[in-house]
């Protein structure tokens, strides 16, 4: 879709995880027309990591074709291997196809005020949907996708103790549906030991999918498990007012370059190993080619701190990928 672009020849390239649900990547795609009618001026572009027909590489050599910068917005929560390498190698190749363009790389939605207030909405929903939506009686569970990355699964506890405090609610833990723990099945078994009458299972996740029908069906065997323990399953993440404007500053802030705005090189580790494997990351598409960078950063990253390469990589890898690679299906 083309549109009169009130930033010069500039895109914004959305950047989705992807899901084997065809659904789900058409939600994603719903999501940018919605986006496209509130910002009639930019032109804003879809492509996606994984399980999609327009993959990473393609889209980012797409949505450079007229365009003198493209602002490049991963419509993803949390950062691991995928917005921490994946992406940063894909642009970096991209900037050897299409030298005459400018790639800036905005951080992850990540764990911030405007997702907390999403989530404290989805609660409030929830416990409407309960007889006796008392929050001393009912525990919440915030239930995410789990990653290798600590920095990943530690922001699903930060919002989980933001959600705490914010609220009512004595008990808020935290749970993933698969790579890490606790499983949801464990922590609603610590919660009906501690004598919680109602649970709420919290999805952190944009977007249908898979893993969706999949916490579907095991909070329904959870209620047949725990007849005496009544269930409440929140609604995923969607075309939500807070993740336009969200996505809105971080374009803004790309614009203006403010340093904060450029996604900083915390996922160097993964990228030096990948490197020193002889990987060239993770490519998904058969346009995807490596190349052998130096990590001289010709993504725009922020530098806040001394970067002396190479630096020490205290990161365990049981396996032969160039970072831990989570591929739970989306």
């Amino acid at each position: 879709m083309t549109t009169t672009n009130l930033h010069g020849t500039e895109t914004v390239l959305l950047v989705g995880h992807g899901s084997r649900e065809a659904g789900a990547n058409e939600e994603i795609e719903r999501f940018a027309d919605a986006w496209r009618a509130r910002q009639p001026g930019w032109r804003i572009e879809v492509c996606f990591i994984e399980f999609a027909p327009v993959m990473l590489h393609a889209g980012l050599r797409h949505a450079a074709q007229g365009a003198q910068r493209v602002l490049v917005l991963p419509l993803i929560l949390n950062a691991a291997g995928h917005v921490k390498m994946d992406i940063p190698q894909a642009i970096d190749s991209a900037r050897l196809d299409c030298p005459d363009t400018r790639f800036l790389y905005a951080p992850h939605l990540s764990a911030c005020d405007p997702i907390l207030a999403l989530l404290k909405r989805r609660l409030r929903q929830a416990m409407m949907s309960l007889d006796m939506p008392d929050p001393h009686s009912t525990g919440v569970v915030l239930l995410g996708r789990g990653a290798s990355d600590r920095q990943a699964n530690g922001d699903v506890a930060k919002m989980a103790r933001w959600l705490q405090e914010e609220g009512d609610h004595e008990l808020v833990d935290i749970a993933f549906t698969g790579i890490t723990f606790p499983r949801l099945e464990r922590v609603v078994q610590r919660q009906s030991l501690q004598m919680m009458s109602q649970v709420v299972v919290l999805p952190y996740y944009l977007f249908s999918g898979t893993l969706i029908s999949r916490i579907q069906r095991q909070v329904e065997h959870l209620r047949q498990q725990y007849p005496q323990i009544r269930f409440a399953l929140g609604d995923y993440f969607g075309a939500e007012k807070e993740i336009f404007e969200l996505l809105e500053q971080r374009a803004q802030d790309l614009r203006d370059e403010a340093p904060a705005a450029l996604m900083p090189c915390d996922g160097c580790k993964y990228r030096e190993i990948a490197i020193t494997l002889g990987h060239g990351g993770h490519h998904h598409g058969p346009e995807a080619h490596t190349h052998d960078h130096n990590h001289g950063h010709l993504h725009d990253h922020a530098h806040p701190h001394p970067h002396p390469h190479p630096h020490p990589h205290p990161h365990d890898h049981a396996h032969p990928h160039a970072h831990p690679h989570e591929h739970a299906p989306a």
